[in-house]
């Protein structure tokens, strides 16, 4: 396995605390959003403005080093997995995201009807849905809510009586 260090020198940028820590933040967490990085580096290093963090996933990731991804209705999220053409699996209700394999076959592993004379590269795909952790959620909470809704049985004998009187009375319009 490569060093950090190693990666970036190999890609002619120059290695600096910032630049390893921001790498290393996007290593230790798939799809990291931007202030997450900003917030595991401050804790690495100390100091680092949010613009700097930016800069350095920007560089990254035009380098190759590292792949931005955004999800539509999301802030961009940074991974290291590169080289491949996955895809990814969101969850409409928590936002998880998890890396999936391409369907078929290699980069772009999808080839459009029409092409249109491009070069395709790579092909982004995203499958929206519910993770597993929610639809179980959402099981328990239906099944929870459908047990409150059921009809409770109607009180029998003088209690009932004298409140179906009352209710009477109290709905009869006064003059």
């Amino acid at each position: 396995m490569t060093s950090p260090a190693d990666l970036l020198r190999g890609r002619g940028i120059q290695v600096t605390a910032q630049r390893l820590a921001v790498l290393r933040a996007v290593s230790s967490a798939p799809h990291i959003t931007a202030d997450a990085v900003a917030d595991v580096v401050r804790r690495e290093i100390g100091s680092i403005s949010l613009q700097s963090v930016y800069d350095t996933l920007g560089l990254l990731a035009a380098e190759g080093l590292i792949r931005r991804i955004q999800p539509s209705g999301s802030p961009a999220r940074f991974e290291t997995r590169v080289g491949d053409n996955h895809h990814h699996l969101i969850c409409r209700s928590c936002g998880r995201l998890v890396d999936v394999d391409c369907a078929v076959h290699a980069a772009p592993c999808l080839t459009p009807a029409d092409g249109q004379g491009y070069e395709i590269e790579e092909a982004e795909v995203a499958y929206w849905g519910r993770c597993p952790d929610c639809v179980a959620d959402a099981r328990a909470a239906d099944t929870a809510s459908s047990a409150t809704r059921r009809i409770r049985p109607r009180p029998v004998g003088r209690a009932a009586r004298v409140t179906s009187r009352a209710r009477r009375r109290d709905d009869t319009p006064t003059a």
